[in-house]
């Protein structure tokens, strides 16, 4: 048997186990994932992300990520802000701007550090993807909802009833028309800056959007970094926000800016350490 070190991190809530790959061997990350993720059985979480070195000038890092149903996802992210606070805290970069390779690209991570310490992480998460015949196969009977691309398929649905998540989240997330499976949001607008119902977007005022989402991979979890991200993005194309939203999930609270000066949508929130163990494969 062999012990492998890991961290437990979250981001609003969003928990995965975190092994530094380029000390660790995983053989199958897949059946790692899922014995791992179990919250009765094993150490409990969202799924595993491995850290590792990059193999591209382009970028410093690079992180995989296995859902809790041993699936492998593009992008995450929250973990990409929790990958941020762990390099720089454990000692493995002195950068307060990191590039994270991903499987949907290179990602930018912006430190917020104060003291030693990383309070926040911005993630440049690139430009939204509205259309994509890989991901998204247009239903004249799927209209409900909004689709958005993150690196990462998503619909989101604006409605009064965001507990619909519970019952309708796996569903959805099968249908034929979504390819490779794909993250659902039920999302309703609840106020901006003011303090006044928002019912119709302003630009220039900060919308609060209460979001609950189903992760393909892995169901309900308490956050989902690109699933705010394109909740953000569907507010504002449908006139329901600006282009600066806070959106409240189960486990937190991201905020989200969709920028006119480069079409790149900007996420920034907090990441949390949980605690360090050991684990035998």
């Amino acid at each position: 048997m062999n012990k492998i070190s890991f961290t437990k991190m979250h981001g609003c809530g969003n928990d995965y186990i975190y092994v530094d790959a380029k000390h660790h061997d995983i053989p199958d990350p897949s059946a790692a994932a899922v014995a791992w993720s179990d919250r009765h059985k094993g150490i409990g979480s969202d799924g595993l992300v491995l850290i590792g070195a990059s193999p591209v000038p382009e970028a410093d890092f690079s992180m995989r990520i296995f859902n809790a149903d041993g699936s492998e996802a593009m992008m995450c992210g929250n973990a990409s802000r929790c990958i941020g606070k762990y390099l720089f805290e454990r000692g493995l970069t002195s950068k307060t701007e990191i590039r994270l390779l991903t499987l949907s690209g290179v990602k930018t991570l912006c430190l917020k550090v104060d003291d030693g310490m990383v309070k926040s992480v911005t993630v440049d998460m690139g430009k939204p993807i509205l259309e994509d015949d890989t991901l998204f196969i247009p239903n004249p009977e799927l209209s409900e909802g909004t689709f958005v691309s993150m690196g990462n398929p998503h619909y989101v649905i604006f409605t009064d009833d965001v507990d619909q998540v519970e019952h309708r989240g796996r569903i959805l997330e099968h249908l034929p028309a979504f390819p490779q499976r794909c993250n659902i949001e039920f999302a309703r607008v609840e106020t901006v800056n003011n303090g006044v119902r928002l019912e119709e977007g302003r630009a220039g005022e900060m919308a609060v959007i209460r979001t609950r989402v189903w992760e393909r991979g892995s169901g309900i979890t308490q956050a989902c970094g690109t699933g705010a991200c394109a909740t953000a993005v569907a507010a504002a194309l449908i006139g329901n926000a600006g282009r600066h939203s806070q959106i409240v999930m189960d486990g937190g609270t991201l905020e989200i800016e969709w920028r006119e000066s480069d079409n790149h949508v900007y996420m920034t929130g907090p990441a949390t350490f949980v605690f360090d163990g050991e684990i035998e494969i």
